[in-house]
């Protein structure tokens, strides 16, 4: 599962699937104002996406636009179940850090304590580390392809590698990327060896401990960590690829086909759980009012990372799939980035995997929080919530 961050908006036209909030007259022009900006982002009978936009304790924006799935054209709303992919990275930053409050682990501890199996190069990574993508852990899928250059094809959407392939690959590697805390690179492997931790230090399968320690007490009733042939989803939003119906005529309407699974989609602690717009505002409520974790324990994943040598990370140099900025400075707590807008203090993470977009952004200091879920691949989500914040914040200078 790769996580791009810079994506391509395309302009469609929109339905509306609901619409009831009362508000004040400010409000409800406020409301129009952000329903312009996604005025142009579904056909009915198309998959679509839902937003949540909440500012200052209320919702000014709670719609579904277009289908989840195309066979049936069931339509999105607040409670259908979208795949979050990276999305999944805060919530097991915070299944990480309710086992240091317990007291179970140390953000200090090091890898090699937790899996003694675990090579020479990686025996000084600490959770922190995997925590803020300081690890160095070779990227899984590129050594899922040596390992399938060496053998012929191992895994498929239908054969999908699941976590303990993950940390085998890592153990049999030579070599990582980096020296621990020299130098910074998003993770998903990190975020997969994080779930494993869950699981083994909390003595719980890591969909159990999240279920237990982060859905049920922030109410979150329809989450789940999708395993298949162990749970279900409800309300499931099926993923899609836009592609055009004719390649010679740039005005043809787009299409859509199912592209729901790829051979990482079963990996959990960096992008397996479905959630919707319902919860989402939960999960939201929780963070606002420390549910989970008091102020001052939840403060170590609002600190940016830095290096060893105590100077700032930069994006790694080289282009790829999982580079936003490459070579620019980056700020990364625990499963938060943390740059700021516009002089507003933000916490964001954005997920992106086979069929799926997402985002939060979270703007604490200014009570505002925008959600976008969207099943298929075309959409925006990098930008969009950024129109919205610029509607409803004061730039700061």
């Amino acid at each position: 599962m790769r996580t791009m961050f810079v994506l391509t908006l395309l302009s469609f036209s929109l339905v509306l699937v609901i619409a009831s909030y009362p508000a004040s007259s400010g409000d409800a022009g406020q409301r129009k104002q952000i329903e312009s900006i996604f005025a142009s982002a579904a056909q009915r009978d198309a998959p679509g996406l839902a937003v949540l936009v909440k500012f200052h304790g209320g919702v000014l924006l709670e719609e579904a636009y277009g289908v989840r799935e195309l066979h049936a054209h069931a339509a999105n709303s607040p409670a259908t179940n979208f795949r979050l992919a990276s999305f999944t990275k805060q919530f097991t930053a915070m299944a990480i850090m309710l086992l240091v409050h317990d007291g179970k682990l140390h953000y200090d501890d090091r890898l090699a304590r937790i899996f003694p199996d675990f090579p020479a190069y990686g025996k000084d990574i600490t959770v922190r580390n995997l925590l803020n993508h300081t690890s160095g852990l070779p990227d899984y899928e590129d050594l899922m392809e040596k390992e399938e250059k060496a053998k012929g094809p191992i895994w498929s959407p239908e054969r999908q590698i699941q976590d303990d392939e993950v940390l085998r690959l890592l153990e049999r590697a030579s070599t990582g990327k980096f020296a621990p805390g020299t130098s910074w690179a998003y993770s998903n492997s990190g975020y997969v060896v994080l779930g494993l931790i869950v699981a083994k230090i909390s003595g719980m399968p890591y969909r159990d401990f999240l279920q237990k320690g982060i859905f049920a007490p922030a109410g979150m009733q329809h989450s789940v960590v999708y395993q298949k042939g162990i749970n279900g989803i409800p309300n499931r939003a099926l993923g899609h690829t836009e592609y055009q119906f004719s390649h010679h005529d740039s005005k043809s309407a787009p299409r859509f086909e199912e592209s729901d699974q790829s051979s990482t989609s079963a990996t959990l602690g960096d992008g397996g759980i479905y959630s919707n717009l319902e919860d989402l505002a939960k999960w939201d409520e929780a963070l606002q009012k420390h549910t989970l974790l008091s102020e001052a324990e939840m403060a170590p994943a609002l600190i940016p990372a830095k290096l060893a040598d105590g100077s700032a990370p930069h994006w790694p140099s080289e282009p790829d799939g999982d580079n936003l900025a490459p070579g620019k400075p980056v700020s990364y707590g625990f499963g938060w980035f943390l740059d700021p807008y516009n002089g507003h203090t933000r916490m964001w993470h954005s997920g992106s995997t086979m069929g799926f977009r997402t985002v939060i952004q979270r703007f604490p200091d200014d009570r505002l929080t925008i959600i976008i879920l969207a099943n298929r691949t075309d959409l925006d989500t990098k930008s969009l919530p950024d129109r919205v914040a610029d509607l409803l914040l004061t730039a700061k200078r």
